[in-house]
């Protein structure tokens, strides 16, 4: 389970929390265990650490880390250490399994709900961020190695994460995720790449299969020359997916190269390219979800309805580590081409580019610890927008020619003063400008015949304060309070429908949040509870025009909105040597509550706010023993199911799913593993296209993606 850790000392990478900053440094640059990074980021810093922690480099060899992507050990130690809720989860939780999709990684973090919808196209929602939008993503800021993959309208999709590409993710809850400048009410999630530093082996070969013809194939090569690491990764994907026209094909590269210019300087370059060709299956009513979930929505077929997407992806961090902390200096440049043909063909091409200096250091304040991290973001990007009429796929008549313009300006930081030895106080804010311009060029008939543009400027400040006290190494109690703001994106602002295209001037989503937690192990017993409550004003909700035709949804500022839940992660193990010396019995149960509704809205009243179920739940029974065997049986559970409509009218089913996942880690580097989903073949409805009122809806709304059946795969895997 990913969400119960251990907690580490106190914050970041490098010299983060020591007043030792070169012996911090050695510890964390050579991926050393958790008791050596104490014991640097006490204040005594005896010599012995540095000769220690020398030892372990050399000991440690490829696993070590870098200045540019410090060692796994290394980054959860940073993650644990924040005011607030986090999780890591390491890419060796997920990798004995199909890992298809987020959902594959990410299921076990208690307090992100994650559903797929077909191929990987998923609902991914922290805290009800984008809680009712039907596709893609908003409210959530997804990285990659740090630097951020969303558009520079905020909007961003899954495509170009390569589970099979990973070494780890980190997931910060709302306000937590200021340590990448990121303020959204959802927060980030972070998906960090290896290195050749990091990698688990030098040369990774592995190939899945299973259900629904589904075949592939990765290869993973990295080398150590001196100075010089580099790493090449790629992963091609061929399913023909659950449901009639949900083929996927997908090819996902990810490289790196990194270069120590001098003693406490390094730069390392990231490429990427991912291609992806989806077919839409489309949605279906609730009575042929639940009983012919393989069928496809029939205007998805006639429309050929697909979404093919080409991304480039350059990207350079720049790290000086400075006699007082640590300077990063990350870049970075994205292309997309999107064809999709839905209700109309959507044919866009553009660019995404930005700079973020970052500085994080330790130093004393009236002889205590102080922390400081700032932080500035500077990225802006320009997105050509034509529309077709669809033919069967095809463009036809051309309908739109627009130009979406999107820039942001961010200064960021983030302080922790120990007034204590094991109490901090935290303190951070956010001051951001983005402007969205949007110039319809006009020239087509009707709505669209004559030119007209039009933009908004959305700036504020997002505060943050809290406090941490951390009385034993493995214990964590905080507290804090974060301001938040959501800036519409395109698809928020550009609304339409068959007949035309309309800018509207939406207002920001601001947003108060307080949570509360505690995350720690005591003996056999590990956990990561927080409890958080969100006042929300004009919150962008989302609805569906016509599911059927898959026009994208319409968006409106709800005045006031309440989103508070718990998620809850404990983990105990259960028995040791329970067969054989060294094995073992661990029980997890993760639970996310979710309760958002409406308050005294003058259309919705106090409803709940349609879209997400209240209650999700999982349970894990994993054993393991020290010749390499594992299996884990597993039940996901939704009690009773989320409402199709913000009028609350019509609610779809709870449901319960029984899986269980095996496998063989021989001693050579060969693993092999099966992942058997949904053993009961339940029906059940995975995500809605959110409409207002189910009940006006002649013959009720088609709005529901059908659960994935009864799925077998399998894999093998080599390192060496």
């Amino acid at each position: 389970m990913s969400a119960p850790r251990n907690v580490s000392p106190p914050r970041n990478e490098l010299a983060l929390r020591s007043p030792c900053p070169k012996a911090a440094a050695l510890a964390l640059l050579s991926g050393a265990s958790l008791l050596t990074l104490v014991i640097a980021a006490t204040p005594s810093c005896a010599e012995e650490t540095a000769a220690a922690t020398l030892s372990e480099l050399s000991i440690e060899g490829a696993a070590a880390g870098s200045l540019t992507v410090p060692s796994v050990a290394a980054q959860r130690a940073a993650v644990n250490a924040t005011v607030g809720s986090v999780a890591f989860v390491d890419a060796k939780d997920f990798q004995d399994r199909y890992a298809n999709t987020l959902r594959d990684t990410l299921k076990d973090v208690p307090g992100v709900y994650v559903q797929e919808r077909y191929g990987q196209e998923l609902r991914l929602s922290v805290r009800g961020s984008g809680i009712s939008r039907g596709f893609h993503l908003r409210g959530l800021e997804l990285l990659q190695d740090g630097i951020p993959l969303n558009l520079a309208d905020g909007s961003g999709d899954f495509y170009q994460v390569d589970p099979l590409g990973l070494r780890s993710i980190e997931v910060y809850k709302g306000g937590n995720a200021l340590t990448f400048g990121a303020t959204t009410l959802g927060g980030a999630i972070n998906a960090v790449t290896p290195t050749a530093q990091t990698a688990f082996a030098p040369n990774i070969l592995r190939i899945d299969g299973g259900a629904f013809n589904t075949i592939r194939e990765n290869v993973q090569v990295s080398r150590i020359s001196g100075p010089v690491d580099f790493l090449v990764n790629g992963t091609i994907t061929n399913s023909d997916g659950y449901r009639d026209h949900e083929t996927q094909r997908t090819q996902n590269f990810n490289a790196n190269l990194g270069y120590q210019l001098a003693p406490g300087v390094e730069t390392r370059f990231y490429a990427g390219v991912y291609l992806t060709d989806q077919k839409l299956p489309g949605t279906l009513s609730l009575f042929n979800a639940l009983n012919n979930p393989t069928l496809a929505n029939p205007s998805a077929i006639a429309g050929n309805q697909s979404r093919k997407v080409e991304t480039e992806r350059i990207a350079n961090r720049t790290s000086f580590l400075l006699d007082v902390g640590k300077l990063d200096i990350d870049t970075w440049a994205i292309h997309k081409s999107l064809y999709h043909p839905i209700f109309q063909v959507i044919d866009q091409d553009g660019w995404t580019y930005g700079i973020a200096p970052n500085w994080a250091g330790t130093f004393e304040v009236a002889g205590y610890r102080n922390d400081l991290i700032l932080g500035l973001r500077a990225f802006a990007g320009q997105n050509s927008a034509l529309q077709f009429v669809n033919v069967a796929g095809q463009r036809g008549a051309q309908t739109l020619r627009a130009v979406q313009s999107a820039s942001n300006y961010e200064a960021y930081g983030e302080n922790r003063f120990w007034f204590l030895p094991d109490v901090a106080l935290m303190a951070g804010a956010k001051a951001f400008s983005s402007n969205r311009t949007y110039s319809n060029k006009g020239g087509f008939s009707g709505a669209n015949a004559f030119p007209a543009s039009a933009n908004e400027t959305y700036a504020g400040i997002n505060p943050k304060v809290g406090l941490l006290w951390q009385p034993l190494p493995d214990l964590q109690v905080f507290g804090d309070i974060t301001g938040s703001r959501d800036v519409p994106d395109f698809s928020d602002l550009v609304q339409q429908n068959t007949l035309n295209t309309t800018f509207v001037p939406l207002r920001a989503q601001r947003a108060v949040t307080y949570e509360a937690g505690t995350r720690g192990r005591i003996d056999r017993l590990s956990w990561d509870v927080t409890l958080y409550r969100s006042e929300i004003r004009d919150e962008l909700i989302n609805f569906s025009i016509n599911p059927v035709l898959n026009i994208p949804a319409a968006t409106f500022n709800a005045p006031r909105t309440r989103h508070q839940g718990v998620e809850a992660a404990i983990a105990l193990d259960l028995a040791r040597d329970l067969i054989g010396t060294g094995d073992a019995v661990v029980v997890s149960q993760i639970w996310t509550h979710n309760d958002f509704h409406f308050l005294a809205d003058p259309v919705f009243g106090d409803n709940q706010i349609a879209g997400i179920p209240r209650d999700v739940l999982r349970t894990v029974l994993t054993y393991r023993n020290r010749e390499g065997f594992h299996v884990s049986p597993s039940v996901d559970w939704v009690p009773q199911g989320a409402f199709a409509d913000h009028a609350n009218s019509l609610r779809v089913p709870g449901y319960a799913l029984l899986n269980v996942q095996a496998g063989y880690d021989f001693q050579n580097g060969v693993s092999v593993f099966v992942d058997a989903r949904n053993l009961t073949d339940a029906r059940y409805v995975s995500d809605i296209s959110v409409v207002t009122d189910a009940r006006t809806v002649a013959g009720g709304p088609v709005a529901f993606y059908p659960g994935v059946g009864r799925s077998i795969f399998g894999g093998i895997r080599a390192g060496f």
